[in-house]
């Protein structure tokens, strides 16, 4: 009987294992792929993404607009504030995933970000981008496709930065979808 019990348990730890092997094997892939086109956009566009500086940018653009932009600004920041939240007072804390090596002999330093000294898990950055394109998207649908793929490529700069793990990406776009999902349900019942 103890057998039967056990067996899910010992399946989930070789599942937990196998995904981080592959989370290792993704950032080695993408740390030893030579794309010097990218390295300087991607590094300029993570460093621009600190403290959600490009998400705050679009939203005062959008609030001088007026109308439904100024109400889908309001939406985007608020869903900012939820994810930054949950990735770095909770979910980095509660995981304290260590972030990734990076040898002294690193074929391409040229592309590396300062390494940040919280945790890994999750991708703040990528939370608070997805969660600013998740919540503006819906109530200013003309910005949705173009924040979409701004936030995909502030995930994966923090993969080619060398900061995170694939994995972190993965998690902090779901925290951001979560984030956004909440804003907005808690708008459409404060309208009634």
């Amino acid at each position: 009987m103890s057998d039967r019990r056990t067996e899910p348990r010992v399946r989930t730890l070789h599942l937990v294992r196998d995904l981080a092997t592959l989370d290792q094997a993704l950032y080695e892939t993408v740390t030893v792929t030579r794309t010097p086109t990218l390295d300087t956009a991607l590094r300029r566009l993570s460093a621009a993404a600190d403290h959600s500086k490009l998400s705050f940018a679009v939203a005062a653009a959008l609030a001088l607009r007026g109308g439904r932009s100024r109400r889908a600004a309001a939406l985007g920041v608020a869903a900012v504030g939820v994810a930054s939240a949950g990735a770095n007072l909770l979910g980095k804390r509660l995981v304290r995933r260590p972030r990734p090596h990076r040898s002294v002999d690193s074929p391409f330093p040229g592309r590396h970000v300062p390494m940040p000294d919280s945790a890994s898990f999750p991708s703040g950055h990528t939370a608070s981008a997805v969660a600013f394109a998740a919540a503006v998207g819906p109530a200013f649908p003309v910005a949705a496709v173009p924040l979409g793929l701004l936030a995909c490529a502030v995930g994966y700069s923090r993969v080619h930065t060398g900061v995170h793990y694939p994995g972190d990406v993965v998690a902090g776009a779901l925290l951001g979808t979560g984030s956004a999902a909440l804003v907005l349900a808690a708008a459409a019942r404060l309208d009634g």
